[in-house]
């Protein structure tokens, strides 16, 4: 990349000492390139108005005005893709986090740590790779903007499918831009989910918990980290712990494991997609949402071929169409649905609900 085509990038955090760490990391990249600084919200709103960055990297507790008031306003007015940098791990502060995701940010990732540490390259890499990643995309609305549009996009027509007698579990894995997509379809399973749910979101280290804990306050449905053996039970919706595969074992059991990561993460979507595959058959439904890479691809082509129902993230819906895009490409999808449709969908292939 040249460098008059850099990524033109406002850090906005409260920290003087985490900000020059900030700004030190992003214009080490050749391709990014800060164009300013704000302290709190109020100045990265007007900052935000004057520079127009590409993308922003915004703090969520600062004074005068916090991250997800100033993400609400700038989306509002000058809509501008937006990373959220949290150095919070604690569950009820994380849960908090995402609702500047439900207010138009993009994405999370982790504060980075001093150098020297362990994992200090690791954290600025995914730092700089993110907002990279997000900088590419130009339209960033809310789900529930986007589920209101009067002209929808194009969806596939939904193949026919020999359903087997009873569908015991719904299989989903989601990566970048897969919260909000979540929150989205699981706020229209509400009252009406007859199976558990087993979710692998590739998520930075510390935010399970508080993601478990925004999903269900944000839906109503009973969410939590998934245990090794632990029975899964019909109508909850359990999330894969941070460094382990989850996968299905007999009588619908949580397995986990400490494999070798699998496109590059652990947990990976494709032992879930596997595992589903391998003993359900057609008595899973996979899901595959928004994310970078090809994580799932080749295995929800498995549960296919296995007589499952599959469902890909309809592309133009997805922050990140990478995942769902590849899957399509190998004819792993049965339906390509937009995020407001799949729930439905999977209302008519799952048992009536007896809750």
């Amino acid at each position: 990349m040249s460098a008059a085509k850099r990524i033109d990038v406002l850090v906005v955090e409260d920290s003087a000492a985490m900000r020059e760490l900030l700004v030190h990391i992003l214009n080490q990249d050749p391709e990014l390139n800060v164009i300013g600084t704000a302290v709190d919200g109020e100045q990265a709103v007007d900052m935000v108005r004057r520079k127009r960055p590409d993308v922003i990297t915004m703090d969520l507790h600062m004074p005068r005005m916090d991250g997800i008031e100033a993400v609400r306003i700038i989306m509002e007015n000058t809509p501008t893709p937006i990373v959220i940098v949290s150095g919070s791990s604690e569950p009820t502060e994380v849960a908090e986090t995402f609702r500047a995701i439900e207010a138009g940010a993009l994405a999370l990732v982790e504060k980075p740590i001093a150098l020297g540490n362990i994992r200090a390259r690791e954290i600025a890499d995914k730092l700089c790779q993110t907002v990279k990643l997000m900088s590419e995309v130009r339209v960033v609305r809310r789900w529930p903007k986007r589920g209101a549009m009067q002209s929808p996009l194009q969806e596939t027509k939904p193949t026919p499918i020999t359903l087997p007698p009873v569908v015991q579990l719904i299989a989903m894995g989601a990566s970048t831009g897969g919260p909000l997509v979540l929150q989205t379809i699981l706020c229209g399973l509400a009252g009406k989910l007859s199976v558990p749910v087993l979710i692998v979101q590739h998520m930075a280290t510390g935010f399970t918990q508080g993601f478990a804990d925004w999903l269900g306050q944000s839906t109503g449905i009973p969410v939590s980290v998934a245990t090794a053996g632990e029975h899964m039970l019909a109508g909850r919706v359990y999330i894969a712990p941070e460094n382990f595969h989850t996968e299905i074992r007999a009588g619908l059991c949580v397995k986990l494991t400490e494999h070798p990561p699998e496109n590059g993460h652990r947990p990976a979507v494709a032992p879930l997609f596997r595992s589903s595959a391998k003993l359900l058959g057609a008595g899973a439904i996979g899901v595959l949402l928004s994310g970078m890479g090809r994580d799932g691809a080749d295995e929800l082509k498995l549960m296919r071929a296995a007589g499952a129902p599959t469902i890909a993230q309809q592309l133009e819906t997805a922050v990140v169409p990478g995942m769902p895009g590849e899957a399509i490409k190998l004819g792993a999808a049965a339906q390509i649905l937009a995020p407001e449709n799949i729930a439905a969908e999977l209302i008519k292939k799952i048992p009536v609900c007896a809750l």
